[in-house]
């Protein structure tokens, strides 16, 4: 049997949105968004993206707009605070934060986050980690299918890098990581895992969270497949356009990211902000 296929809804109405807060200072603005990048961390840490010293979280400076925060080498996300986080500059030292026993960082963040971050200015926040599900589907070096709904958030807006070139210690890499990623919120990068970006820190975990459960549903999608013999329906292109312009905006990332966040607060008191 073939599904039909229903023009895309015809006077539909908008969705309603909260918004991100506002500041009087850049001091305020720096305060509040290091304790979301310090939450996202922990995020990460309750969804076991922890991976020995692989994956890192930054955040442009408000200050400082060619600097950005990252998170101390080796030290478990489900542990960090903002004291914690470490101010990089463009030349990849360490200019402020941290503790004094932590002031190393993967020298891999930098090759790649600051290639990210010259090259998008409004990529404020980025996110790479070796998440179980995605570092597996990433050895095939595709994008997923538009199999369902939620795929739609990245609906042409997913990149591949489709090769390998090692550990990622060099800015030559970086940049081409960069320039295949272009203006999309998410890469997969072959033989390695997945990286998203966002405006705000907060959207750029949920692209990552959103992002890792689809590689997971792809894997199990692709088993089905083939155990089966069938190939699944797939999304049209016009309903999957649709669809990601209502779920696929910064400011749906944003909301979607908020449930996450208010978990981790009401888990550790906000002990993290410290």
């Amino acid at each position: 049997m073939v599904p039909v296929q229903a023009p895309v809804q015809p006077g539909a109405k908008s969705m309603q949105w909260y918004y991100p807060p506002t500041f009087d200072t850049k001091e305020a603005e720096r305060k509040y968004k290091l304790e979301r990048l310090a939450a996202a961390f922990r995020i990460f840490g309750k969804f076991g993206y922890e991976d020995g010293v692989a994956g890192h979280l930054t955040l442009r400076d408000p200050i400082h707009s060619d600097c950005f925060w990252v998170n101390p080498l080796g030290m478990a996300f489900s542990q960090i605070c903002v004291s914690d986080l470490l101010l990089i500059n463009s030349k990849g030292e360490v200019v402020a934060g941290g503790k004094p026993n932590r002031q190393i960082y993967n020298t891999a963040a930098f090759a790649v986050h600051h290639a990210i971050h010259s090259a998008r200015p409004e990529a404020n926040a980025a996110c790479h980690a070796h998440s179980l599900y995605a570092k597996t589907f990433s050895a095939f070096g595709r994008p997923i299918d538009t199999f369902q709904q939620d795929c739609c958030y990245f609906y042409e807006d997913l990149a591949v890098y489709p090769s390998f070139g090692g550990v990622v210690l060099s800015g030559d890499e970086g940049e081409k990581i960069a320039e295949h990623m272009g203006s999309k919120k998410a890469i997969i990068l072959q033989n390695h895992g997945i990286l998203t970006v966002g405006e705000t820190i907060d959207s750029a975990v949920v692209w990552f969270i959103f992002l890792e459960r689809l590689c997971q549903a792809q894997l199990m999608l692709d088993a089905a497949s083939a155990g089966r013999g069938e190939k699944p329906y797939l999304i049209g292109h016009e309903e999957a356009l649709f669809t990601r312009a209502t779920t696929g905006t910064e400011i749906s990332g944003w909301n979607n990211a908020q449930m996450f966040f208010d978990i981790i607060e009401a888990e550790t008191g906000g002990s993290y902000k410290n």
